[in-house]
């Protein structure tokens, strides 16, 4: 380890027993990190909801403080214990309790467990893998989990609701790139262009996918990836075409669902959970490797803001109010 620098800057979120939350840029120290086989001087993260919620007092994801959040994270180790990742391999990791558990993609040095970290796959720079991040990877397990289920391109349109965040406008311009009859559903009409221009056939209004309806109504998408929740997934479900599915990624309108039976028991219909944070690492590594290949988003850089450090507070409650336009990426170091 003697090749690591003394300290090193970080954005922290902290709340010492009995005294106030606070948040911000602070000094650390390669003693302050967890455990771990490989250390990674972080080149780039990303901002997603969850790290919202880590630099809110009331966020309730942070594990435990002093924390470094940022649940994605890409860049080139500088020390190792594990030979499969030697000084100088570009790696990334994102999921597991990274940023929320465990000091995260923040910082300009974070140790990771080498069963977490990723190849960099060919044809991604650190910087498009964080343009991608959690989010991007979220709307390509989705998509590849409709797949798998039989959806085919000619089946019919397949809804993307919450299709201005960084989870739907991704799967937008997969499932376009992969020759699929898109929709975007989204409550943000200066997108919409954005959204025509990544990919979309078509755009629907928030009112026209959370309005009340009847327990089944007209059978009309032949698959879904949903990122709102309780808004949105009971018109998904009592809309979905015969044998469909819808893949559940997303809370931001809440976690209560309240729908019927009847789209599982008369159509046949699937909702399927998308967990990013759990995917065991093998398959994790497959996905990322499709991200830099067939599942590689058009647009990789529409609607991209960048931030550093001393800026990500814009960005951490920007998202959490709502704001995102496609995605931040953080530079951190470089």
């Amino acid at each position: 380890m003697s090749n690591l620098p003394a300290a090193f800057r970080a954005y922290v979120v902290d709340r010492p027993e009995g005294g106030a939350f606070s948040r911000g840029v602070r000094d650390m120290t390669p003693a302050d990190l967890p455990v771990g086989e490989v250390t990674v001087r972080v080149e780039w993260s990303g901002v997603n909801f969850k790290d919202g919620l880590a630099a809110r007092e009331d966020g309730k994801v942070a594990r435990s403080y002093p924390l470094i959040p940022g649940i994605d994270l890409a860049g080139t180790v500088v020390a190792s214990e594990d030979d499969a990742f030697p000084v100088g391999s570009r790696v990334l990791a994102n999921g597991f309790d990274i940023g929320t558990g465990r000091h995260g993609g923040f910082g300009e040095l974070a140790r990771i467990p080498s069963g977490y970290v990723v190849p960099q796959p060919d044809g991604l720079t650190a910087r498009d893998a964080m343009a991608i991040g959690t989010a991007g990877f979220t709307a390509a397990m989705s998509v590849q989990a409709l797949e798998e289920r039989g959806l085919r391109p000619g089946d019919g349109p397949v809804l993307v609701t919450g299709a201005s965040g960084g989870v739907g406008s991704t799967a937008i311009a997969i499932l376009a790139t992969r020759g699929h009859e898109v929709w975007a559903a989204t409550g943000k009409a200066d997108e919409a262009d954005r959204l025509r221009d990544l990919g979309a056939a078509g755009v629907l209004t928030r009112e026209e996918v959370t309005a009340p309806g009847r327990p089944l109504e007209g059978a009309r998408w032949a698959g879904a990836v949903d990122t709102v929740g309780a808004a949105t997934l009971p018109y998904v479900l009592r809309t979905l075409k015969l044998g469909a599915a819808v893949a559940s990624s997303g809370n931001a309108s809440g976690a209560e669902l309240v729908t019927t039976v009847f789209p599982f028991i008369l159509r046949g219909c699937a909702l399927l959970g998308m967990d990013s944070a759990n995917m065991a690492i093998e398959p994790r590594r497959a996905l990322w490797n499709r991200l830099g290949s067939d599942l590689l988003p058009r647009g990789i850089d529409d609607g991209i803001t960048e931030v550093d450090l001393a800026t990500i507070e814009t960005a951490l409650d920007g998202i959490h109010a709502g704001q995102a336009r496609g995605r931040w990426v953080v530079r951190v170091t470089g």
